[in-house]
């Protein structure tokens, strides 16, 4: 399993010095990659619970969100080797040819170390925010993929749909990475799964549950059975938000959040349950993230296994 970690994105540590130090940091120790969410605003009575903690306010680390594909490109010119991911970028919030573009430029910029991560998002007020309808939102991501994938496609790119077109055209720059950067889908609805193992190459999961790791795996395996894809080619990406206490906190307790050592027990779980790659998260810390509080942690806590 590869071992990631995710950069400073939220709250006051997110902040373009910390970025670079952190992804210097996290190179030199031999991290596989970086990874950065997205969140564009925070609402203050709120349409919808966000999903991975129910109750009136969100998590306040999403008061201040940088941008993720800004921040990507920030430290890609300070980085040589470590791969640079999102997870996930919403879709909705784009038009598939800007996105194209974007990532694209990225993926070249960076030297082809680009993972992209893409979701649907949860928030209504977000939906709201971007004028797009909160309805039918399945439909349209599948599409945003499938014209996503045809952007990148060898010239002449054309693309009609029920919600994205492409006029016939030359699209560039393509992915330095052919024929698209590694790509997965985020969510957690049996659709979202069938997404990821027919439209991507694999899925994009946050803070995933010990005892539902195994189900998404079959699932997954099942829809690309089907399709006639081998299920051992699709990638399982998991954020993996840690809390690090003094004193054990023994069974029964949530995955990484205990001392060092029982991290480290959990991470080792992780990869035998299958996860190809787990992405520590740092941004949610009680009362913020700082960077002298997290460096040490990535010393700790980073590879070897």
């Amino acid at each position: 399993m590869k071992l990631g970690f995710a950069l400073p994105i939220a709250g006051e540590w997110a902040t373009p010095d910390n970025q670079l130090r952190l992804a210097r940091h996290a190179e030199a120790l031999g991290y596989h990659s970086l990874w950065a969410f997205q969140r564009l605003l925070y609402p203050l009575q709120p349409k919808n619970e966000y999903y991975g903690a129910p109750g009136p306010a969100w998590p306040k680390a999403f008061e201040r969100a940088v941008d993720p594909i800004v921040s990507l490109a920030w430290v890609a010119g300070a980085t040589r080797s470590i791969r640079l991911g999102t997870s996930v970028l919403i879709m909705p919030f784009y038009q598939p040819s800007v996105l194209a573009k974007q990532l694209a430029t990225l993926d070249i910029v960076s030297g082809g170390r680009l993972d992209v991560g893409l979701g649907l998002g949860w928030s209504e007020d977000e939906y709201e925010a971007v004028g797009v309808r909160f309805e039918r939102r399945g439909a349209r991501a599948d599409e945003f993929l499938r014209c996503l994938t045809a952007l990148w496609a060898d010239d002449p790119v054309e693309f009609r749909g029920e919600f994205y077109s492409v006029p016939r055209s030359r699209f560039g720059p393509k992915p330095l990475q052919r024929p698209r950067p590694p790509l997965t889908v985020g969510g957690y609805a049996p659709s979202a799964l069938r997404r990821a193992a027919t439209l991507a190459d694999g899925y994009n999961g946050g803070n995933v549950p010990f005892a539902d790791i195994a189900a998404i795996l079959r699932q997954l395996a099942e829809v690309a059975a089907s399709v006639g894809r081998d299920p051992a080619s699709l990638a399982v990406v998991c954020r993996g938000s840690f809390q690090v206490h003094e004193t054990p906190q023994g069974r029964g307790r949530r995955a990484l959040w205990g001392t060092l050592a029982e991290i480290r027990t959990d991470i080792r779980r992780y990869a035998d349950l299958g996860v190809t790659e787990l992405f520590l998260e740092a941004n949610f810390q009680p009362g913020g993230a700082s960077l002298e509080r997290v460096l040490p942690i990535m010393e700790a806590l980073g590879p070897p296994l």
